[in-house]
């Protein structure tokens, strides 16, 4: 059974420094895609950095600078650094495992942790 947990939420205010983590078990860690979503009430999914089985990244842009996605393939966990904090960055933020070269068939998701700037 795969499962994908993240932790590492919570309230901070803007400005502030937040890690999120999300270990991975049932999973080849090594060889799956990893991604950090968030979902902000009333608005979409969308993408906000992800990680290769290589270790090659890409940010959206309201982000770059601002986060930082690693990866840790002995503990089959991703982290999601998040520095200057915007209350814009205020949603759920999901965990994602894609294994490369099957679309859709290997795809799994975490739960979510909710991450909420305000003073």
């Amino acid at each position: 059974q795969v499962q994908l947990v993240e932790s590492g939420g919570g309230l901070v205010q803007p400005g502030g420094s937040l890690r999120l983590s999300c270990a991975a078990s049932g999973i080849i860690f090594s060889f799956y895609a990893m991604g950090w979503y968030r979902q902000a009430p009333g608005k979409q999914r969308e993408l906000v950095a992800a990680i290769t089985s290589g270790g090659s990244t890409n940010y959206a842009d309201t982000v770059k600078s601002r986060l930082t996605i690693s990866r840790d393939n002995a503990k089959k966990t991703v982290y999601l650094q998040m520095n200057s904090l915007k209350p814009e960055d205020t949603a759920v933020y999901y965990c994602n495992a894609v294994l490369p070269g099957w679309p859709g068939e290997y795809d799994y998701w975490g739960q979510g942790t909710q991450v909420t700037i305000s003073s």
